[in-house]
Formats: structure tokens, sequence, C-alpha cells
């Protein structure tokens, strides 16, 4: 019996997930970027976002529906999208601190509003991160080429206890992302290799220190 028609889902050839679920989650994160005080985003706040918006329009053109149509350019589109999210995000969460630790803040429910939108564009960043590295990238995992997975999910560590055509999709690294600005940690799923030790590790420490810095000035202020 080949590779192709045996084992579970994830290690061989399957059908290419959906396009919609991460294209939301990215046009929610542009949108959290044009919500942002000012202060918060870079100089020419259109730029960043303009460009965001642009490539993923181009990527929905050319996959509508599935990721079923890939090439060295549209891979690179992808990443080079994902990385604008996380720098556009990164330049925020910078500036926030600083305007944390100067004080400038002086309204709790601005200092809340604009936490949190930085907070949650910082979940669908790494969301996206994951979801882009993990195995090559959604169509290169749909192609089963790679034996290798960089995150071990319970289902794969399991998968007498799992649905037979289960393969982790956008939710699945979305939940990852969650769950570890939340917990500060790994909780289910368990980074295999270093990049994506190091990745997680960086993005709880962003996480602990927005939190952290945001609860704290907050209550500062509200007293």
């Amino acid at each position: 019996m080949s590779k192709l028609d045996s084992g579970p889902a994830w290690a061989r050839p399957t059908r290419t997930e959906h396009r919609w679920p991460a294209a939301v989650a990215i046009a929610i994160a542009i949108g959290l970027q044009l919500l942002l005080p000012a202060d918060l985003v870079p100089p020419a706040r259109y730029v960043l976002p303009g460009l965001e918006l642009a490539l993923l329009l181009g990527l929905v053109a050319v996959n509508p529906f599935r990721l079923n149509r890939e090439s060295a350019m549209l891979r690179w589109v992808s990443l080079v999208l994902t990385g604008l999210v996380a720098l556009a995000n990164a330049w925020s969460t910078v500036l926030l601190v600083i305007d944390l630790l100067t004080g400038r803040f002086d309204s709790a429910s601005q200092l809340l509003g604009a936490g949190g939108a930085v907070w949650l564009t910082n979940v669908v960043a790494f969301a996206l991160i994951y979801w882009e590295l993990d195995r090559g990238g959604p169509p290169a995992r749909a192609s089963g080429v790679d034996d290798w997975p960089d995150f071990m999910f319970p289902q794969m560590a399991t998968p007498q206890l799992a649905d037979p055509g289960w393969e982790p999709v956008f939710f699945d690294y979305f939940y990852l992302s969650f769950t570890n600005v939340t917990a500060f940690s790994p909780t289910d799923v368990m980074p295999l290799t270093r990049w994506a030790k190091a990745t997680m590790m960086v993005q709880a420490a962003v996480s602990l220190v927005l939190v952290v810095l945001v609860v704290a000035r907050a209550v500062n202020i509200l007293a």
C-alpha cells in the first residue's frame, strides 16, 4: 500500500484547505491596525495596511476558494504578507510599550482598547506564521512531501482518538497561537523544531509584556 492511500490524512497527500479562514483573519488584522491611535502606528499609517490589502486581494484572486495553485512567486507573496502583518504589529507593540513606560496614556478605556487590538493582532500574526511555516506551508502539507512536522498536535500523537481525515488547518494554528499567548507556554500542541520553539517563546514574551504593562497602567489610571 502506497503513501497515497495509507496513513493519517496529515501525513499523506490530501485536498488543499480553504483560503477564507486565513483571509478573514488577515482582514481583521488590517482593520485593527487602522483602528489604532495615530501614535501607535508607523508614519504614513495607511502604507502597510494598503500593501497588506493589495497582497491579500492578489492571493484571493489567484486562489479564491482552495489553496490549489502554488508557485514560488505565490509562496513568496504569502510570506511577505505574513511578514508585513507581523512587522506592523511589532511596530505598534514597541510604540505601545514606549507610551506605557512614559505615561502618555491618561484614559483607561483608550489604553485597554489599544492594548486589546495590539494583543489580538499578535494572535493573528503568529497564527499566520505557524500556518505558513509548519511543514513548508499549506500546499506543501497537502502534498504530503514532508514527513517531519514542526508542531505535534494531539491528533498526531493519538490518531486512534481522531477522525482518520483530520489534518491541521488555519483554525488549529489560530488556536495554538491563542493558547500560547494566554498560557505563556505550550498547552496541547508541542513545538518540535528549534524555530517553532523560538517563535512561540517570542510570542509568549510579547504577550506577557503587553498584559503586564497594559493592566498595570490601566489600574494606575483608575486609581
